[in-house]
């Protein structure tokens, strides 16, 4: 019923309408997978109620083969279907063709051929157009195509409380010529349903530069179960800037659920660049159309230079692009240019000289040239330094390719979005301002010098270059690595104006690589140039060590011997190049060497503090011990617990969209002969490349220190942790040293709780020499140590609390490794012994450990030790009566000598007063002393002769009588007598 009301209510719209109506319905008889005789039924229905609305309008004309297309109806049971006829505009014409039974739904058409629906046969496409056969094609994008539909969802992991209703607008948005994802962190499918009563395929052209995005494809059944499908079908690869990448996947007969889904992970503040995608293709269901051959247009040529020729000149040239597809005698087809005006050749680059012919060739092996002289045999004792040094720019060279690309349309393909322009080479016109201009330069591989092969190291070349840019506009500029054609990662990138400088980029993998630079003037589309003055310079480009390069200069080797014509040899590892007998040295112990600079002994860098180099003299590592010397103990460390890698995943932290992230640290410290045992991997972005033989699901970073971003399976309805981002933070250990300070790298312990003042942290540093754009010196690292007995021998790492991922600055990053084994090992400073008391002539002692216990290891405390004693107790009292009895007595002596000799000086004070001074009283005719003022229980008399001296009067007053109701002292003078009666 509901068929026939939508039918029926058809009739009411417009003739554009009308056809869409009936679309939808035959788009959900499908989707529905209904009986032939439903479909029949109301198609029968459709045609009365059309029938009947023409009865009632004037007489109607009978109906053409140009008002009417046939459709075929969707497989029953049987494998059987039906051929209708469907009206373009119902209710113009009348008498469609009835319905006939259609061809078996296994029947399909070749490539070349169409499926000629009056007949129901295939018959080849005419000369000049092309189809697909039996298969689906969605190439124009002007709106969604009926059958898609976008889902958008939330994130499934955001903190509680956030509003995350903000996805509800995400879709994939239709772009004329391609489909772009959504450019928010919402997570978004494009789905398409398709049944199938055969195995086909799907295809799609895609272009997917951001890692920050998370691109996948995979299909389900009609059960919502998802097809069992391999890794590397699933993720899709990463693109260069400009390329497009082609990914197809079988699929099965029955109800196939396609989903193209994005997730994007924004970590900084760059703008992202969305998931592109066109030409979706389906095999194996509904049919397409042969279509004509475009004329030529400008697209279609190239521009071009001709080799320079005997007289020096080079002129412009123009071909067509390979393969051509358009066709020069259509109507309003374009003709090529005529060649260019002769113009002076500039010099040849070094390396390569002029011959008889003006044509640049590279020396011949053995010899070496500055691209203005002939090629020189190297000296003996030399040999030649091989590479790429391009710095003038009348044609490309050989292995350098340029085009152009635009994601919207292909107005650009076939031009050369490069030019060289004598002593620079630089970016094109183009056709539109967001078009990518694009050089590359392939490298089949490298070798290094014969003095140096037996040298152990990461460094197999280098390429330098140097470049400006000029930009009024948001442009980027690109500079990307393809490796084995594994995968196309951008190594740097740089926006807006940039001042002449240059870049260096090391190779540490002896493999084929495609350098490539791409150049954006906006990222916004317009019809009307605006930015076409904006371009980039590249004024040289260096590239050393490459295996098919030529040389500009010659080099000291080292000789086999000191004969005459000796032949250069290579140097084991860990060797130098002595300058005066040009033979191999091994370098000092705890050195490196710098590089593939060997000439010399100052070749061999010392290792830093705490550390030491392994026997190839190419790697400075700490070997798990330190020593620490301080003011009064010298400490020594023992890290052989922390050999194997330690990690630590920080957060969570959550973007604005409120999608859940952490950042997960592996750290290698010491130990395993400089090895750098932390390896971070990718498991989305660098899948295996079938063509490249295929290999290790993922890339991965090995590194002293390597950080990688990870997403958890629980959030954005990933099936999966995904794990993305993969970088290294320290290449080179510099040192381990209690200082806060190493070769320019500063450890910020106050970002920590505060540590024992008795044991000091240790600091690891370590230096990563890949610049960025926010580090032009690289980043750093630093790893503090931290003796806690209350950890285990493995301990914990954390990172500060102000700066949660680990950098406070994004170019140093500072750990806490707290651990028991950071303890530095027992000695004997570390217990104390404790004697007990003598019982029965014997005494114990016993050792413990000084609290708290900040050592580990090392010596172990001794055994509890007995030794025999005398019993003193007895005597011991007895001394002790002995002393306090002394004591008292000598105290009580002093006492009463002190007070008698208080008596003594005042009795001798009133003696010096009565010989000064004559007494005078009224009644008596003496001077007597009052009662009292003697002893209580004596009196004394002293006698004084007036003639006897002052001795004999001091001798007096000390006799002592023994009358005991007083003393008489007579005192004689001179002039006078006088008695004193007592």
């Amino acid at each position: 019923m509901t068929l026939l009301t939508s039918l029926a209510d058809m009739m009411g719209r417009s003739r554009y309408s009308i056809r869409q109506a009936m679309e939808r319905t035959r788009r959900t008889i499908f989707r529905h997978r209904s009986r032939f005789i439903l479909y029949y039924t109301a198609w029968i229905c459709c045609v009365f109620i059309v029938n009947a609305s023409a009865e009632s309008a004037a007489h109607l004309r009978q109906c053409e083969e140009a008002d009417y297309y046939f459709q075929y109806t969707e497989c029953d049971s049987t494998g059987s279907r039906w051929r209708v006829a469907i009206p373009l505009n119902p209710g113009e014409c009348t008498g469609l063709p009835e319905p006939v039974q259609g061809l078996d739904c296994t029947f399909s058409c070749k490539a070349g051929e169409f499926l000629e629906m009056s007949a129901q046969e295939c018959t080849r496409c005419a000369a000049g157009t092309y189809s697909l056969g039996s298969g689906l094609r969605f190439d124009e994008w002007d709106d969604i195509p009926p059958g898609f539909s976008s889902l958008a969802a939330n994130p499934a992991n955001a903190p509680n409380g956030q509003n995350v209703s903000t996805c509800s607008s995400a879709k994939w948005v239709a772009q004329g010529l391609y489909l772009e994802s959504n450019r928010d962190e919402c997570t978004v499918s494009l789905i398409y349903t398709v049944h199938l009563k055969k195995p086909g395929s799907v295809s799609f052209d895609y272009q997917y530069v951001d890692n920050s995005i998370f691109f996948e494809f995979f299909i389900q059944n009609d059960q919502c179960q998802e097809m069992d499908q391999d890794s590397n079908k699933k993720w899709i690869k990463l693109t260069t800037h400009g390329e497009w990448g082609t990914h197809i996947v079988n699929l099965n007969s029955g109800t196939n659920i396609l989903y193209w889904r994005t997730t994007r992970v924004t970590l900084g503040s760059k703008a992202v660049k969305p998931v592109v995608l066109k030409n979706i293709r389906i095999e194996a269901e509904g049919s397409a159309t042969c279509k004509s051959r475009p004329p030529c247009s400008e697209k279609d040529y190239i521009q071009t230079y001709s080799t320079c020729d005997k007289d020096g000149k080079t002129q412009v040239i123009y071909k067509w692009v390979e393969p051509q597809i358009c066709l020069e005698a259509a109507a309003g087809a374009v003709t090529l240019p005529p060649s260019g005006q002769r113009e002076p050749c500039p010099p040849c680059n070094p390396g390569f000289y002029n011959n008889d012919t003006a044509t640049c060739s590279p020396c011949p092996p053995g010899t070496y040239s500055d691209g203005v002289k002939a090629c020189k045999p190297c000296p003996a004792g030399t040999e030649p330094v091989l590479g790429y040094e391009y710095k003038w720019w009348n044609v490309l060279p050989a292995n350098m390719k340029t085009s152009c690309f635009n994601v919207a349309n292909n107005n650009c393909d076939g031009l050369n979005g490069w030019e060289a322009a004598g002593n620079h080479v630089q970016s094109g016109a183009g056709r539109s301002d967001n078009d990518y201009l694009i050089l590359t330069l392939t490298v089949p591989g490298f070798k290094l010098p014969v003095s140096v092969r037996g040298v152990s190291g990461s460094e197999y070349g280098r390429v330098t270059f140097e470049f400006e840019t000029s930009c009024s506009s948001d442009c980027e500029f690109y500079f990307m690595a393809d490796v084995n054609r594994r995968s196309t990662n951008v190594i740097e990138s740089w926006d807006g104006i940039k001042t002449k400088q240059s870049y260096t980029h090391i190779i540490t993998e002896n493999s084929s690589v495609a350098f490539t630079w791409a150049f954006q003037r906006t990222s916004q589309a317009s019809d009307v140039r605006q930015y076409v003055n904006d371009m980039v310079k590249i004024y040289s480009v260096t590239v050393t060590n490459a295996m098919d390069g030529v040389a500009s200069a010659c080099r000291a080797c080292a000789l086999q011997s000191q004969q005459a014509g000796s032949s250069c040899v290579p140097c084991p590892a860990g060797h130098y190049i002595d300058k005066e007998t040009n033979h191999c040295q091994e370098c000092p112990p705890n050195t490196v060497l710098s590089g593939h600079l060997i000439y010399g002994k100052e070749a061999c860098q010392p290792c830093g503090p705490g550390s030491k180099s392994n026997k190839e003299h190419s790697v400075c590592f700490s070997d798990c011990s330190f020593t620490y010397t301080g003011r009064v103990r010298t400490l020594l460390y023992d890290f052989s617990a922390l050999t194997s890698a330690g990690s630590i995943m920080n957060g969570p932290s959550f973007t604005a969209k409120g999608t859940k992230y952490y950042h997960l640290f592996n750290i290698s410290l010491c130990g395993a002969e400089g090895h750098k045992a932390a390896v971070c991997r990718d498991n989305v972005t660098n899948l295996p490349n079938e063509d490249a033989g295929g290999g290790q699901q993922g890339s991965s970073v090995e590194a002293f220190l390597c950080q990688s971003t990870i997403i958890p399976s629980d959030g954005r309805g990933l099936r999966t942790a995904l794990s993305s981002q993969s970088i290294s933070l320290a290449d080179t250990f510099q040192g381990a040293t209690v200082e806060k300070s190493l070769n320019g790298i500063t450890a910020r312990p106050e970002l920590f709780p505060s540590a024992s003042k008795r044991i000091p942290d240790i600091h690891f540093f370590y230096r990563s020499s890949q610049v960025t754009t926010s580090c032009q010196r690289g980043r750093n690292a630093v790893v503090s140590l931290r003796c806690n007995p209350e950890k285990t021998a493995k301990g914990d790492i954390s990172v500060p609390s102000e700066c949660p991922a680990g950098t406070c600055d994004g170019c140093t990053f500072h750990f806490l490794w707290e651990s028991s084994s950071a303890c530095p090992r027992c000695s004997a400073v570390d217990y104390h012994a404790i004697e007990g008391a003598c019982k029965a002539g014997v005494q114990d002692t016993v050792f413990v450990w000084t609290e708290p216990r900040l050592c580990t290891g090392g010596l172990t405390i001794p055994l509890k030790r007995t030794s025999p004693c005398e019993a003193i107790d007895f005597w011991l009292k007895v001394g002790a009566g002995l002393a306090v009895f002394c004591a008292i007595l000598l105290i009580s002596l002093t006492c009463y000598f002190w007070k008698k000799n208080k008596k003594l000086e005042f009795k001798y004070s009133k003696l010096v007063m009565s010989a000064n001074k004559e007494c005078e009283l009224p009644v008596a005719d003496s001077c007597a002393i009052m009662e009292g003022e003697g002893d209580e229980n004596e009196e004394e008399e002293v006698v004084y002769a007036n003639k006897s001296s002052l001795l004999a009067k001091l001798k007096a007053v000390a006799t002592k009588g023994n009358k005991k109701s007083g003393e008489a002292v007579q005192l004689k003078f001179p002039n006078t007598e006088k008695s004193v009666w007592g």
